[in-house]
C-alpha cells in the first residue's frame, strides 16, 4: 500500500497537481501593488532636471564627485592629486553613465533615488534611465564649469560635506532657501526710496 501511495503522490507532483489541487484551492498569498511615479511632462521630457529634484540631484552628485576622488587618491597613498589628476577625475565624475539613479515617490513626493542618496524606499517602484543620466551629467558639468576644478577639489580635501556645501548648498546651491521643499528663509526688508 505504501508504495503505491509513493507512487500517486509522484505521479501527482509531475502531472502537476499540486498541493491546490488536494487541498482545494490554491494557498492564500498577501499581494501588494505599488504603483510606479506618475511623471509630469517636464520631468519625462525636458532636457533639464526639473526643480523640484535639483537638491536630490545636486547630493547624488557631490556623492559621486567625493566617491571618485577618494579613490583617485587611494590608488596614490592618500595624497593630494596633482592638478591634471584631479580634473581628469573630475571629467569622468560627470561623465560616468549615472544608470543607477531615478525616481521614487515617496509619500506623495518623487524624490531621486540612487547612491549617496538618504531617503530611499525598499519597497517603491524607481524609474531609471530615460532622461536622468544624462541630466546629472549636464548639471555635473555645470557644477565643474561654474566653481571650477580647483575649488571642487579644495573643497573635496575639507571632507564630504564642505563639497556639498559648496555645490548644493551655498548662496546659488539646488538646496539653498526653500528649494529643497522646505520653507524659504524670510526675505529682509529693503527700503524702496
Amino acid at each position: 500500500m505504501r508504495p503505491a501511495l509513493a507512487v500517486w503522490l509522484a505521479l501527482g507532483l509531475l502531472a502537476g497537481t499540486g498541493a491546490e489541487d488536494m487541498c482545494g484551492g490554491r494557498p492564500a498569498t498577501s499581494s501588494r501593488s505599488i504603483p510606479a511615479p506618475q511623471l509630469s511632462p517636464e520631468e519625462r521630457l525636458s532636457p533639464h532636471m526639473p526643480e523640484s529634484l535639483r537638491c536630490d540631484a545636486c547630493h547624488a552628485i557631490a556623492f559621486q564627485i567625493e566617491e571618485q576622488l577618494r579613490r583617485a587618491e587611494g590608488k596614490v597613498g592618500r595624497k593630494a592629486l596633482s592638478e591634471p589628476d584631479y580634473v581628469e577625475v573630475l571629467e569622468r565624475s560627470c561623465s560616468q553613465g549615472w544608470e543607477s539613479y531615478g525616481v521614487q515617490e515617496l509619500d506623495g513626493e518623487k524624490r531621486l533615488a540612487g547612491p549617496g542618496l538618504t531617503r530611499q524606499e525598499s519597497m517603491t517602484v524607481m524609474v531609471t534611465g530615460g532622461p536622468w543620466p544624462s541630466r546629472l551629467s549636464k548639471m555635473c558639468h555645470g557644477y565643474v564649469g561654474e566653481r571650477g576644478e580647483a575649488q571642487i577639489y579644495g573643497a573635496h580635501r575639507r571632507g564630504p560635506a564642505a563639497l556639498r556645501e559648496l555645490l548644493c548648498h551655498g548662496e546659488k546651491g539646488a538646496c539653498a532657501g526653500g528649494k529643497a521643499g522646505g520653507p524659504a528663509a524670510p526675505k529682509a526688508m529693503q527700503n524702496e526710496l
